[in-house]
């Protein structure tokens, strides 16, 4: 398969129309409900790269699941991407079911290997999907995941965990997933893990950052202050860049708090901070990162930095390790 420039998605050029169809439903042994996922894809076009997209918790019922991030996954898949969006057991679309589940409440073993899963069985979402056969790059796979979702992308590239169960460290590495983009996710524990909800989520504070050596663009809002979690102000949501080591870079978006302008769904209630334009702009740095990673050589992302973070109106400033 070409590495050239010339398969880099196009983020600054005409949209292609998408096609979204859902549920593909995965029969997983030992999980306790089908993994259901929804699968976007330009119309045209193959060689598709693949983008897993794992979702945060958040509030409502349908966002925390296959049906959410709308504003992301229609124009990543407009600009030439597959993307596939699980409905992991952390949604409030299957508390009812999976309550007493094993590893609930937090499922964070569950929904890395939800991902896992998925890479595995791309040859039947491509023959599931209709007109998708053959049009999918398996070679080239990145995951994004906003939130818990973040929590999940850092472990699929390379974080480390200490069970609180065992005491053990876990590594649930996918090497096949070659780059990641980590939206709004929880940062270090220890000391700084101490809002009201850390002891209901310890778990966010297990991970350990210096293992995630693939490459990953983190994003965080400089005023994402997540008291629930820690008094360490915005810069918490900074420390899978600070704290892993490269190749990594940071966007810290300016003026935004933990929806990132909205990016959990269109006209989503609880977006604290909504920004359409914010969240285009999220939407090409995003696809623009991911793009050139996978093809590397690919100019899309120095472009789409110097329209978006330079100038006299940026949405953010980007540094990189």
């Amino acid at each position: 398969m070409s590495t050239s420039t010339a398969t880099s998605a196009d983020i600054s050029g005409t949209p292609v129309p998408v096609l979204s169809y859902s549920p593909v439903v995965l029969s997983v042994p030992g999980r306790p409900v089908d993994l259901q996922v929804r699968v976007s894809v330009p119309a045209t076009g193959t060689g598709l790269p693949v983008i897993l997209l794992s979702h945060g918790h958040g509030p409502s019922n349908n966002l925390s699941s296959l049906n959410g991030y709308a504003p992301l996954a229609n124009f990543w898949a407009a600009h030439g991407f597959a993307v596939v969006q699980p409905t992991h057991l952390t949604s409030r679309t299957l508390s009812h079911l999976v309550a007493d589940a094993p590893g609930a409440p937090d499922f964070w073993r569950s929904r890395a290997e939800d991902m896992t899963h998925i890479v595995d069985r791309l040859d039947v979402i491509e023959r599931t999907v209709p007109q998708l056969a053959g049009r999918i790059d398996p070679t080239k796979v990145a995951v994004a995941g906003h939130s818990l979702g973040g929590f999940t992308a850092a472990l699929l590239l390379g974080a480390g965990l200490n069970d609180p169960d065992t005491g053990s460290v876990v590594h649930l590495v996918e090497p096949r997933i070659k780059a990641g983009v980590l939206l709004a996710a929880p940062g270090r524990g220890g000391e700084v893990l101490n809002g009201p909800m850390a002891e209901q989520w310890p778990i966010i504070g297990a991970v350990d950052f210096s293992t995630m050596t693939a490459p990953a663009l983190v994003v965080a809002g400089d005023k994402d202050d997540s008291r629930h979690f820690t008094d360490m102000g915005p810069d918490w949501h900074a420390d899978p860049y600070t704290l892993a080591p490269g190749p990594k870079t940071l966007l810290t978006l300016f003026d935004a708090e933990h929806g990132l302008g909205g990016i959990a769904g269109y006209d989503a209630a609880e977006t604290t901070d909504e920004n359409p334009e914010r969240v285009a702009a999220l939407a090409r740095l995003t696809a623009a990162y991911l793009s050139t990673q996978l093809h590397p050589g690919a100019p899309t992302w120095p472009t789409e930095c110097e329209a978006l973070t330079t100038g006299p109106d940026p949405v953010g400033r980007v540094e990189s390790k």
